[in-house]
Protein backbone atom coordinates (compact mmCIF):
# COMPACT_ATOMS: atom_id res chain seq x y z
CA UNK A 1 0.00 0.00 0.00
CA UNK A 2 0.92 3.16 -0.49
CA UNK A 3 2.13 6.77 0.85
CA UNK A 4 0.21 8.26 3.81
CA UNK A 5 -1.53 11.72 3.06
CA UNK A 6 -3.67 13.77 5.99
CA UNK A 7 -5.80 17.02 6.02
CA UNK A 8 -7.89 17.73 8.79
CA UNK A 9 -9.42 21.41 8.38
CA UNK A 10 -13.23 22.36 9.99
CA UNK A 11 -14.29 25.50 8.08
CA UNK A 12 -17.21 27.61 7.96
CA UNK A 13 -17.82 30.30 9.83
CA UNK A 14 -14.88 30.95 11.30
CA UNK A 15 -15.27 33.56 13.49
CA UNK A 16 -18.34 31.39 15.35
CA UNK A 17 -17.13 28.33 15.03
CA UNK A 18 -13.63 28.11 16.97
CA UNK A 19 -11.67 24.88 16.89
CA UNK A 20 -10.29 24.23 20.15
CA UNK A 21 -8.51 21.10 19.38
CA UNK A 22 -6.76 18.89 16.47
CA UNK A 23 -4.75 16.40 16.75
CA UNK A 24 -3.12 13.75 14.33
CA UNK A 25 -1.65 10.59 15.58
CA UNK A 26 0.01 8.30 13.84
CA UNK A 27 1.52 4.98 15.13
CA UNK A 28 3.38 2.67 12.71
CA UNK A 29 4.65 -0.43 13.59
CA UNK A 30 6.41 -2.88 11.55
CA UNK A 31 5.37 -1.05 8.71
CA UNK A 32 2.10 -0.76 9.41
CA UNK A 33 0.09 2.66 10.38
CA UNK A 34 -3.01 3.21 12.65
CA UNK A 35 -4.15 6.88 12.43
CA UNK A 36 -6.48 8.63 14.17
CA UNK A 37 -7.67 12.63 13.84
CA UNK A 38 -9.54 14.20 16.22
CA UNK A 39 -11.17 17.34 16.57
CA UNK A 40 -13.17 19.82 18.89
CA UNK A 41 -15.17 22.43 17.85
CA UNK A 42 -16.78 24.92 19.96
CA UNK A 43 -20.14 26.96 18.27
CA UNK A 44 -19.83 30.71 20.02
CA UNK A 45 -22.56 31.67 18.25
CA UNK A 46 -26.71 32.64 19.37
CA UNK A 47 -27.53 30.37 16.59
CA UNK A 48 -27.17 27.08 15.13
CA UNK A 49 -24.56 26.24 12.77
CA UNK A 50 -22.75 24.04 10.55
CA UNK A 51 -19.47 22.50 10.79
CA UNK A 52 -17.60 20.73 8.23
CA UNK A 53 -15.18 17.79 9.42
CA UNK A 54 -13.11 17.31 5.84
CA UNK A 55 -10.20 14.42 6.23
CA UNK A 56 -8.02 13.87 3.03
CA UNK A 57 -6.69 9.98 3.46
CA UNK A 58 -4.86 7.65 1.59
CA UNK A 59 -6.52 5.55 -1.24
CA UNK A 60 -4.83 2.56 0.10
CA UNK A 61 -5.83 2.92 3.47
CA UNK A 62 -9.59 1.65 4.87
CA UNK A 63 -11.00 3.15 7.35
CA UNK A 64 -11.35 2.12 10.47
CA UNK A 65 -13.78 3.89 13.16
CA UNK A 66 -15.87 7.10 12.76
CA UNK A 67 -17.98 8.82 15.24
CA UNK A 68 -19.08 12.25 16.26
CA UNK A 69 -19.78 13.22 20.37
CA UNK A 70 -22.29 16.31 20.29
CA UNK A 71 -22.34 18.01 24.15
CA UNK A 72 -21.15 14.18 25.23
CA UNK A 73 -23.86 12.08 23.33
CA UNK A 74 -21.74 9.64 21.21
CA UNK A 75 -23.08 9.04 17.40
CA UNK A 76 -20.93 5.93 15.99
CA UNK A 77 -20.51 6.17 12.59
CA UNK A 78 -21.47 2.60 10.19
CA UNK A 79 -18.39 2.03 7.36
CA UNK A 80 -20.46 1.35 4.37
CA UNK A 81 -18.67 -0.24 1.08
CA UNK A 82 -17.87 2.60 -1.51
CA UNK A 83 -20.13 0.82 -3.95
CA UNK A 84 -23.52 1.83 -1.56
CA UNK A 85 -22.29 4.61 0.15
CA UNK A 86 -23.16 7.07 -2.40
CA UNK A 87 -26.87 6.31 -2.35
CA UNK A 88 -27.17 6.18 1.31
CA UNK A 89 -25.18 9.39 1.83
CA UNK A 90 -27.71 11.51 -0.83
CA UNK A 91 -30.61 9.93 1.27
CA UNK A 92 -29.24 11.08 4.69
CA UNK A 93 -28.56 14.42 3.41
CA UNK A 94 -32.16 15.29 1.66
CA UNK A 95 -33.52 14.34 4.95
CA UNK A 96 -30.90 16.59 6.98
CA UNK A 97 -29.30 14.18 8.37
CA UNK A 98 -25.35 14.13 8.75
CA UNK A 99 -23.26 11.57 7.04
CA UNK A 100 -20.12 10.84 5.41
CA UNK A 101 -18.46 10.28 1.72
CA UNK A 102 -14.97 9.13 0.54
CA UNK A 103 -14.49 10.86 -2.80
CA UNK A 104 -11.21 10.93 -4.67
CA UNK A 105 -9.12 14.62 -4.21
CA UNK A 106 -6.00 13.90 -6.05
CA UNK A 107 -3.19 11.94 -6.98
CA UNK A 108 -2.85 9.93 -3.50
CA UNK A 109 -5.74 11.26 -1.76
CA UNK A 110 -9.47 10.89 -1.13
CA UNK A 111 -11.44 12.60 1.06
CA UNK A 112 -13.91 12.06 4.06
CA UNK A 113 -16.79 15.04 4.32
CA UNK A 114 -19.24 15.52 6.53
CA UNK A 115 -21.26 17.75 8.48
CA UNK A 116 -23.16 18.55 11.05
CA UNK A 117 -25.70 21.57 12.08
CA UNK A 118 -23.91 22.62 16.06
CA UNK A 119 -26.59 24.15 18.48
CA UNK A 120 -26.07 27.69 19.90
CA UNK A 121 -23.53 27.25 23.16
CA UNK A 122 -22.60 23.23 21.65
CA UNK A 123 -19.81 21.69 21.08
CA UNK A 124 -18.56 18.36 18.72
CA UNK A 125 -16.10 15.97 18.57
CA UNK A 126 -15.08 14.24 15.60
CA UNK A 127 -12.82 11.10 15.52
CA UNK A 128 -11.55 9.33 12.43
CA UNK A 129 -9.72 6.41 12.19
CA UNK A 130 -7.74 4.48 9.31
CA UNK A 131 -5.35 2.30 8.34
CA UNK A 132 -2.66 1.41 6.28
CA UNK A 133 0.37 -0.73 5.18
CA UNK A 134 3.57 1.70 3.90
CA UNK A 135 5.21 0.59 0.66
CA UNK A 136 8.87 1.33 0.66
CA UNK A 137 9.73 2.89 -2.80
CA UNK A 138 13.34 4.18 -3.73
CA UNK A 139 14.35 2.85 -0.52
CA UNK A 140 12.07 4.65 2.29
CA UNK A 141 8.95 4.74 3.52
CA UNK A 142 7.24 7.99 3.63
CA UNK A 143 4.67 9.33 6.37
CA UNK A 144 3.07 12.80 4.74
CA UNK A 145 0.69 14.65 6.46
CA UNK A 146 -1.08 17.30 4.73
CA UNK A 147 -1.82 20.09 7.32
CA UNK A 148 -4.69 22.76 6.61
CA UNK A 149 -6.38 23.95 9.46
CA UNK A 150 -7.68 26.97 7.94
CA UNK A 151 -7.89 28.95 11.32
CA UNK A 152 -5.74 29.11 14.60
CA UNK A 153 -6.12 25.99 16.95
CA UNK A 154 -5.76 26.69 20.56
CA UNK A 155 -4.38 23.20 20.89
CA UNK A 156 -2.74 21.53 17.66
CA UNK A 157 -0.85 18.35 17.62
CA UNK A 158 0.91 16.03 15.39
CA UNK A 159 2.39 12.98 17.03
CA UNK A 160 3.92 9.88 14.85
CA UNK A 161 5.33 7.05 16.32
CA UNK A 162 7.29 4.68 15.06
CA UNK A 163 8.51 1.42 15.96
CA UNK A 164 10.81 -1.11 13.69
CA UNK A 165 12.22 -4.21 15.04
CA UNK A 166 14.59 -4.80 12.83
CA UNK A 167 16.16 -1.03 13.66
CA UNK A 168 15.45 2.42 12.24
CA UNK A 169 18.34 3.20 9.92
CA UNK A 170 17.47 6.67 8.50
CA UNK A 171 15.20 8.91 9.50
CA UNK A 172 14.00 12.47 8.41
CA UNK A 173 11.73 14.97 9.36
CA UNK A 174 10.45 17.89 6.45
CA UNK A 175 7.98 20.64 5.66
CA UNK A 176 6.87 22.85 3.21
CA UNK A 177 5.53 25.35 5.46
CA UNK A 178 8.06 25.60 8.23
CA UNK A 179 9.23 28.20 9.57
CA UNK A 180 12.16 29.24 12.68
CA UNK A 181 9.60 29.70 15.18
CA UNK A 182 7.45 26.58 13.88
CA UNK A 183 10.52 24.47 14.07
CA UNK A 184 11.08 25.06 17.97
CA UNK A 185 7.78 23.82 18.09
CA UNK A 186 9.00 20.26 16.47
CA UNK A 187 10.31 17.45 18.42
CA UNK A 188 12.29 14.04 17.46
CA UNK A 189 13.62 11.49 19.79
CA UNK A 190 14.82 8.27 18.57
CA UNK A 191 16.36 5.39 19.41
CA UNK A 192 17.33 2.07 17.97
CA UNK A 193 14.15 1.02 17.05
CA UNK A 194 11.77 3.78 18.07
CA UNK A 195 11.16 6.85 16.86
CA UNK A 196 8.57 9.62 18.24
CA UNK A 197 7.91 12.88 16.10
CA UNK A 198 6.15 15.87 17.75
CA UNK A 199 4.76 18.83 16.68
CA UNK A 200 2.74 21.12 18.64
CA UNK A 201 3.04 24.95 17.54
CA UNK A 202 1.19 27.60 20.22
CA UNK A 203 -1.60 29.97 18.59
CA UNK A 204 0.97 32.34 18.66
CA UNK A 205 3.97 30.43 16.37
CA UNK A 206 0.97 29.16 14.37
CA UNK A 207 0.48 32.94 13.05
CA UNK A 208 1.41 34.19 10.02
CA UNK A 209 2.51 37.75 12.31
CA UNK A 210 1.21 38.86 15.90
CA UNK A 211 -1.09 41.33 14.13
CA UNK A 212 -2.89 38.76 12.52
CA UNK A 213 -5.32 35.83 13.49
CA UNK A 214 -4.49 34.21 10.22
CA UNK A 215 -2.40 30.55 10.22
CA UNK A 216 0.80 29.41 9.17
CA UNK A 217 -0.31 25.87 8.98
CA UNK A 218 -0.91 25.04 5.12
CA UNK A 219 1.29 22.73 3.30
CA UNK A 220 3.12 19.74 4.00
CA UNK A 221 4.17 17.99 6.86
CA UNK A 222 6.85 14.69 5.99
CA UNK A 223 8.50 11.70 8.41
CA UNK A 224 10.59 9.43 5.98
CA UNK A 225 12.28 6.41 7.36
CA UNK A 226 14.31 3.32 6.39
CA UNK A 227 14.65 -0.26 8.51
CA UNK A 228 17.77 -1.77 8.67
CA UNK A 229 18.65 -4.88 6.63
CA UNK A 230 20.72 -7.40 8.05
CA UNK A 231 19.66 -10.85 7.47
CA UNK A 232 19.60 -12.51 3.84
CA UNK A 233 16.23 -13.71 4.03
CA UNK A 234 14.85 -11.04 5.41
CA UNK A 235 12.84 -10.41 8.96
CA UNK A 236 9.89 -12.23 9.94
CA UNK A 237 7.90 -11.14 12.97
CA UNK A 238 4.49 -13.62 14.24
CA UNK A 239 1.54 -12.16 16.25
CA UNK A 240 -1.29 -13.70 17.70
CA UNK A 241 -1.14 -16.45 15.73
CA UNK A 242 0.21 -14.61 12.41
CA UNK A 243 3.67 -13.87 10.70
CA UNK A 244 4.68 -11.31 8.28
CA UNK A 245 7.88 -11.49 6.38
CA UNK A 246 9.79 -8.87 5.08
CA UNK A 247 12.50 -9.59 2.24
CA UNK A 248 14.44 -6.00 0.62
CA UNK A 249 17.79 -7.78 0.08
CA UNK A 250 20.73 -5.17 -0.30
CA UNK A 251 23.82 -4.09 -2.21
CA UNK A 252 23.04 -6.79 -4.97
CA UNK A 253 24.13 -6.02 -8.93
CA UNK A 254 21.27 -4.88 -11.19
CA UNK A 255 20.52 -6.34 -14.03
CA UNK A 256 20.75 -5.19 -17.66
CA UNK A 257 17.54 -3.66 -19.02
CA UNK A 258 16.20 -4.58 -22.49
CA UNK A 259 13.50 -1.56 -22.87
CA UNK A 260 11.26 0.00 -25.33
CA UNK A 261 9.71 3.27 -24.55
CA UNK A 262 5.98 3.34 -26.54
CA UNK A 263 4.63 6.65 -26.71
CA UNK A 264 1.45 8.20 -27.82
CA UNK A 265 1.68 11.53 -29.69
CA UNK A 266 -1.91 11.20 -30.73
CA UNK A 267 -3.99 14.67 -30.93
CA UNK A 268 -5.09 14.44 -27.39
CA UNK A 269 -1.68 14.18 -26.35
CA UNK A 270 -1.00 17.97 -28.24
CA UNK A 271 0.47 21.33 -26.01
CA UNK A 272 2.01 20.36 -22.27
CA UNK A 273 1.37 16.34 -22.56
CA UNK A 274 3.61 16.09 -25.06
CA UNK A 275 6.06 18.91 -24.01
CA UNK A 276 6.69 17.11 -20.66
CA UNK A 277 7.09 13.63 -22.50
CA UNK A 278 9.83 14.69 -23.88
CA UNK A 279 11.34 16.29 -21.42
CA UNK A 280 11.12 13.41 -19.11
CA UNK A 281 12.57 11.50 -22.11
CA UNK A 282 15.23 13.28 -22.69
CA UNK A 283 16.52 12.73 -18.95
CA UNK A 284 15.19 9.19 -18.76
CA UNK A 285 17.69 8.28 -21.92
CA UNK A 286 20.61 9.86 -19.75
CA UNK A 287 19.84 7.91 -17.19
CA UNK A 288 20.57 4.44 -19.10
CA UNK A 289 23.56 2.16 -17.86
CA UNK A 290 25.73 1.49 -20.43
CA UNK A 291 25.08 -2.19 -20.81
CA UNK A 292 21.35 -1.58 -21.03
CA UNK A 293 19.63 -1.95 -24.53
CA UNK A 294 16.71 -0.02 -25.52
CA UNK A 295 14.08 1.86 -28.23
CA UNK A 296 11.51 4.11 -28.67
CA UNK A 297 8.33 3.58 -30.77
CA UNK A 298 5.86 6.44 -30.91
CA UNK A 299 1.86 5.57 -32.28
CA UNK A 300 -1.09 7.56 -33.12
CA UNK A 301 -2.77 5.64 -35.81
CA UNK A 302 0.52 4.71 -37.27
CA UNK A 303 3.18 3.41 -35.77
CA UNK A 304 6.90 4.74 -36.20
CA UNK A 305 10.00 3.05 -35.13
CA UNK A 306 13.25 5.12 -34.40
CA UNK A 307 14.88 1.74 -34.93
CA UNK A 308 13.53 -1.45 -35.81
CA UNK A 309 16.04 -3.17 -32.89
CA UNK A 310 17.38 -2.96 -30.08
CA UNK A 311 20.52 -0.34 -29.43
CA UNK A 312 23.12 -0.87 -26.61
CA UNK A 313 22.68 2.39 -24.45
CA UNK A 314 26.57 3.68 -25.58
CA UNK A 315 26.62 7.74 -25.63
CA UNK A 316 26.13 7.48 -29.74
CA UNK A 317 22.79 5.74 -29.65
CA UNK A 318 21.37 8.04 -26.36
CA UNK A 319 22.03 11.25 -28.71
CA UNK A 320 20.04 9.87 -31.54
CA UNK A 321 17.53 8.55 -29.67
CA UNK A 322 17.34 12.11 -27.84
CA UNK A 323 17.40 13.81 -31.37
CA UNK A 324 14.32 11.35 -32.23
CA UNK A 325 12.43 12.39 -29.30
CA UNK A 326 12.70 16.42 -29.66
CA UNK A 327 11.21 15.72 -33.29
CA UNK A 328 7.87 13.87 -31.36
CA UNK A 329 4.46 15.84 -32.14
CA UNK A 330 0.95 15.19 -31.32
CA UNK A 331 -1.88 14.64 -33.57
CA UNK A 332 -4.20 12.19 -35.20
CA UNK A 333 -6.01 8.72 -33.38
CA UNK A 334 -4.57 6.38 -31.03
CA UNK A 335 -3.59 2.75 -31.97
CA UNK A 336 -2.41 1.12 -28.95
CA UNK A 337 -3.01 -2.06 -29.64
CA UNK A 338 -0.58 -1.81 -32.58
CA UNK A 339 2.39 -0.08 -31.10
CA UNK A 340 2.35 -2.88 -28.64
CA UNK A 341 2.31 -5.85 -30.20
CA UNK A 342 5.64 -4.25 -32.41
CA UNK A 343 7.03 -3.54 -28.66
CA UNK A 344 6.92 -7.11 -28.24
CA UNK A 345 7.53 -8.25 -31.66
CA UNK A 346 10.62 -6.16 -31.70
CA UNK A 347 11.98 -7.76 -28.11
CA UNK A 348 11.28 -11.13 -29.99
CA UNK A 349 13.57 -10.51 -32.72
CA UNK A 350 15.94 -8.99 -30.29
CA UNK A 351 19.37 -10.52 -31.00
CA UNK A 352 23.19 -10.09 -29.02
CA UNK A 353 21.59 -9.10 -25.32
CA UNK A 354 22.87 -9.81 -22.38
CA UNK A 355 22.43 -13.93 -21.32
CA UNK A 356 20.96 -12.16 -17.54
CA UNK A 357 18.65 -8.95 -18.25
CA UNK A 358 15.59 -7.93 -17.69
CA UNK A 359 13.06 -7.12 -21.07
CA UNK A 360 10.34 -4.39 -20.07
CA UNK A 361 7.58 -2.14 -21.96
CA UNK A 362 6.95 1.13 -20.62
CA UNK A 363 3.88 2.53 -22.39
CA UNK A 364 2.43 6.45 -22.21
CA UNK A 365 -0.77 7.32 -23.61
CA UNK A 366 -3.30 9.91 -22.42
CA UNK A 367 -6.62 8.16 -24.01
CA UNK A 368 -8.45 5.25 -24.92
CA UNK A 369 -7.59 2.98 -28.31
CA UNK A 370 -9.41 5.14 -31.45
CA UNK A 371 -8.05 3.53 -34.50
CA UNK A 372 -6.81 -0.05 -35.32
CA UNK A 373 -8.14 -2.79 -32.74
CA UNK A 374 -10.59 -0.79 -29.88
CA UNK A 375 -12.18 -3.14 -27.97
CA UNK A 376 -9.54 -3.03 -25.21
CA UNK A 377 -10.75 -6.76 -24.20
CA UNK A 378 -9.43 -8.02 -27.25
CA UNK A 379 -6.59 -5.91 -26.74
CA UNK A 380 -5.69 -7.39 -23.52
CA UNK A 381 -6.14 -10.91 -25.05
CA UNK A 382 -3.83 -9.54 -28.36
CA UNK A 383 -0.68 -8.46 -25.60
CA UNK A 384 -0.92 -10.76 -22.72
CA UNK A 385 -0.86 -13.74 -25.46
CA UNK A 386 2.00 -11.85 -27.20
CA UNK A 387 4.16 -11.57 -24.03
CA UNK A 388 3.11 -14.57 -22.76
CA UNK A 389 5.26 -14.01 -19.69
CA UNK A 390 8.28 -13.19 -21.07
CA UNK A 391 8.90 -9.53 -20.76
CA UNK A 392 6.95 -7.08 -17.95
CA UNK A 393 4.33 -4.49 -19.04
CA UNK A 394 4.18 -1.20 -17.45
CA UNK A 395 1.64 1.09 -18.29
CA UNK A 396 1.61 5.45 -17.67
CA UNK A 397 -2.22 6.96 -18.07
CA UNK A 398 -1.86 10.62 -18.71
CA UNK A 399 -4.60 12.37 -16.93
CA UNK A 400 -8.43 11.75 -15.93
CA UNK A 401 -9.58 10.73 -19.86
CA UNK A 402 -7.38 7.82 -20.05
CA UNK A 403 -9.42 4.31 -19.65
CA UNK A 404 -6.96 4.03 -16.38
CA UNK A 405 -8.67 0.27 -15.35
CA UNK A 406 -7.45 -0.94 -18.73
CA UNK A 407 -3.93 -0.14 -18.69
CA UNK A 408 -3.99 -1.82 -15.06
CA UNK A 409 -5.50 -4.65 -16.14
CA UNK A 410 -3.46 -5.28 -18.74
CA UNK A 411 -0.23 -4.43 -16.73
CA UNK A 412 -0.85 -6.51 -13.51
CA UNK A 413 -1.74 -9.65 -16.12
CA UNK A 414 1.83 -9.00 -17.74
CA UNK A 415 3.68 -9.04 -14.59
CA UNK A 416 4.14 -4.81 -14.36
CA UNK A 417 1.72 -1.95 -12.70
CA UNK A 418 0.37 0.58 -13.82
CA UNK A 419 0.42 4.49 -12.57
CA UNK A 420 -1.52 7.81 -13.10
CA UNK A 421 0.72 10.95 -14.16
CA UNK A 422 -1.52 13.59 -13.18
CA UNK A 423 -1.62 17.00 -15.76
CA UNK A 424 0.05 19.35 -13.58
CA UNK A 425 3.84 21.03 -13.68
CA UNK A 426 5.63 18.37 -12.10
CA UNK A 427 4.11 15.82 -14.84
CA UNK A 428 7.44 15.26 -16.26
CA UNK A 429 9.06 14.77 -12.81
CA UNK A 430 6.32 12.10 -12.36
CA UNK A 431 7.34 10.08 -15.29
CA UNK A 432 11.11 10.37 -14.02
CA UNK A 433 9.91 9.56 -11.31
CA UNK A 434 8.57 6.36 -11.92
CA UNK A 435 11.49 5.21 -14.30
CA UNK A 436 13.78 5.69 -11.47
CA UNK A 437 11.84 2.92 -9.28
CA UNK A 438 11.36 0.39 -12.12
CA UNK A 439 15.54 1.59 -13.31
CA UNK A 440 17.05 -0.86 -11.11
CA UNK A 441 15.85 -4.45 -10.94
CA UNK A 442 18.15 -6.80 -9.23
CA UNK A 443 16.28 -10.31 -8.57
CA UNK A 444 14.05 -11.86 -10.89
CA UNK A 445 11.60 -15.30 -10.84
CA UNK A 446 11.32 -15.01 -6.98
CA UNK A 447 9.52 -17.69 -4.90
CA UNK A 448 9.13 -17.30 -0.87
CA UNK A 449 8.82 -20.47 0.39
CA UNK A 450 7.08 -22.00 3.62
CA UNK A 451 7.19 -25.49 4.91
CA UNK A 452 3.63 -26.44 4.21
CA UNK A 453 2.75 -27.79 7.95
CA UNK A 454 4.15 -24.80 9.24
CA UNK A 455 1.76 -22.19 7.67
CA UNK A 456 -1.59 -21.83 5.78
CA UNK A 457 -3.98 -19.08 4.00
CA UNK A 458 -0.54 -17.59 2.46
CA UNK A 459 -0.68 -14.45 0.59
CA UNK A 460 1.17 -13.87 -2.76
CA UNK A 461 4.36 -15.62 -2.75
CA UNK A 462 5.28 -15.37 -6.34
CA UNK A 463 7.07 -12.13 -7.61
CA UNK A 464 8.18 -11.56 -11.62
CA UNK A 465 10.80 -9.21 -10.39
CA UNK A 466 12.28 -7.17 -7.67
CA UNK A 467 14.08 -4.11 -7.81
CA UNK A 468 16.39 -2.23 -5.41
CA UNK A 469 14.78 0.38 -2.76
CA UNK A 470 11.54 -1.70 -2.80
CA UNK A 471 10.54 -4.14 -0.56
CA UNK A 472 8.48 -7.79 -0.69
CA UNK A 473 5.65 -8.21 1.85
CA UNK A 474 4.63 -11.58 2.63
CA UNK A 475 1.97 -12.83 5.62
CA UNK A 476 0.27 -15.78 6.46
CA UNK A 477 -1.13 -17.86 9.50
CA UNK A 478 1.03 -19.75 11.97
CA UNK A 479 0.28 -23.30 12.20
CA UNK A 480 1.79 -23.82 15.32
CA UNK A 481 4.20 -22.17 17.69
CA UNK A 482 7.57 -21.54 16.17
CA UNK A 483 10.84 -20.03 17.37
CA UNK A 484 12.41 -20.57 14.06
CA UNK A 485 10.84 -20.59 10.97
CA UNK A 486 12.24 -21.96 8.00
CA UNK A 487 12.07 -20.01 4.36
CA UNK A 488 13.34 -20.95 0.67
CA UNK A 489 14.31 -18.16 -0.97
CA UNK A 490 14.46 -19.31 -4.96
CA UNK A 491 15.54 -16.10 -7.40
CA UNK A 492 17.68 -15.40 -10.62
CA UNK A 493 20.48 -12.75 -9.77
CA UNK A 494 22.59 -11.67 -12.56
CA UNK A 495 25.46 -13.36 -11.46
CA UNK A 496 23.79 -16.69 -9.72
CA UNK A 497 20.83 -18.21 -8.96
CA UNK A 498 19.83 -18.18 -5.40
CA UNK A 499 18.51 -21.01 -3.83
CA UNK A 500 19.01 -20.33 -0.31
CA UNK A 501 17.48 -22.29 2.90
CA UNK A 502 17.44 -19.63 5.88
CA UNK A 503 16.27 -19.81 9.36
CA UNK A 504 14.82 -16.22 10.06
CA UNK A 505 14.60 -15.28 13.87
CA UNK A 506 11.00 -14.42 15.08
CA UNK A 507 10.32 -11.18 16.45
CA UNK A 508 7.13 -10.92 19.05
CA UNK A 509 4.69 -8.04 18.54
CA UNK A 510 2.94 -8.54 21.78
CA UNK A 511 3.25 -5.08 22.69
CA UNK A 512 2.21 -1.64 21.16
CA UNK A 513 4.71 1.73 21.12
CA UNK A 514 3.95 4.18 24.27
Amino acid sequence: KQTNFWSCFCSAWFFCLFSVFLRVNCRVTSRFAHTVITSKIINRANESREATFEVELPKTAFITNFSMSIDGKLYPGIIKEKASAQKEYDTAVSQGQSAGLVKITGRKLEQFHVSVSIAAASKVTFELAYEELLKRQLGLFEVLIKVRPQQLVKHFQIDVHIFEPQGIRFLETDSTFMTNELNEALTKVQNETKAHILFKPTVDQQKVNPELDETLLNGDFLVRYDVKQVATAGDIQIFNGYFVHYFAPQEMPVFPKNVIFVIDRSGSMAGRKIEQTREALLKILQDLRPEDHFSCITFNNKVVEWKSALLQATAENVASAAGFVRTITARGGTDINHALLTAVSVLDKAERLPERSVSMIILLTDGQPTSGESKVEVIQENIQKAVNGKYALFCLGFGFDVSYNFLEKMALSNGGIARRIYENSDAALQLQGFYQEVATPILMKIEMQYPDNAVEELTKNNFKLFFEGSEIVVSGKISNELDLLPVEIKAQSVSVELGNHEKCIVSMLSFIVQ
